[in-house]
């Protein structure tokens, strides 16, 4: 039969795993609620110089409530510093690089529900780099980063007369490759000439020959960056063209991210 002393005993050992348990639990817990899933819908996005850009940032769906209480945001570029950050409900900008002073800003109302996106304005080359986006709130914190990379591309301008298609496009870097395809993903013969408007920056003008009335033809501008791809259906009076853009993950992989700009051209000319 146990004694007294044993069983003290044992009861504090008892007592002691039964605690232990506990703050493990509570540890756990606590730690669970301390990360939020931060995430991008475009981790490598391809920014147009000159033109605005959205870095994406937002806390997932599955991670949050429908409101996030007090959030504050921070945008960083690696080896630069502070890009933008947000607190108690309005700019925190001590400290900010000087490079991006009037450029940046997100969305108060959405940051409120996880929506941490940051919009760059008149992006330029110096631009490029890797950015880290911090969000933290009353439910946790996460980070994601986001590597921006930039080039320059435009959407060409179609003409059709005498059986010759053109294309021009104003502006693209890097240079670009051009080929011609039909309806069957033929390959055809064309002239292309590049002219560099700036340091690296060439228009580009592309002529089809033998162009038949009714009949659609697919004009492929392409770099290690961008690709746009340009359908062209002639008509008896002209041709109506649309271009849709493609961008790259890294070099040799693309992804299918079509934009919301789709460029309709309706080129009307006179038969000499």
């Amino acid at each position: 039969m146990a004694t007294i002393g044993q069983i003290i005993f044992f009861i504090m050992v008892t007592l002691n795993v039964l605690l232990a348990a506990f703050i493990i639990l509570i540890l756990s817990l606590a730690f669970s609620r301390s990360t939020s899933k931060v995430t991008s819908s475009n981790t490598k996005p391809v920014a147009n110089l000159g033109e605005d850009q959205i870095l994406s940032c937002y806390v997932s769906a599955e991670s949050r409530p429908n409101r996030l209480g007090e959030v504050s945001v921070s945008w960083e570029k690696t080896n630069l510093g502070t890009v933008y950050r947000y607190e108690n409900g309005a700019p925190a900008l001590d400290g900010q690089a000087a490079e991006f002073k009037g450029r940046t800003g997100v969305i108060p109302d959405a940051v409120a529900t996880g929506n941490a996106s940051l919009l760059l304005r008149s992006v330029r080359s110096s631009d490029e780099g890797e950015y880290t986006c911090t969000v933290r709130s009353s439910v946790g914190q996460g980070t994601v980063s986001v590597q921006l990379r930039t080039a320059v591309f435009s959407a060409p301008t179609l003409k059709f007369s005498n059986s010759i298609l053109t294309s021009e496009a104003s502006s693209w870097f890097p240079k670009p490759d051009v080929k011609w395809l039909n309806q069957t993903g033929s390959e055809l013969s064309a002239n292309t000439s590049f002219t560099e408007r700036s340091p690296g920056v060439y228009s580009i003008l592309s002529t089809l020959q033998s162009a038949k009335v009714s009949e659609t033809y697919s004009c492929r501008i392409e770099n290690n960056l961008v690709v746009a791809v340009t359908e062209a259906t002639t008509t008896g009076t002209g041709v109506l063209g649309r271009t849709f853009f493609t961008f790259s993950v890294a070099s040799t992989q693309l992804v299918s991210f079509y934009l919301n700009i789709i460029t309709s051209v309706i080129c009307m000319f006179n038969a000499v």
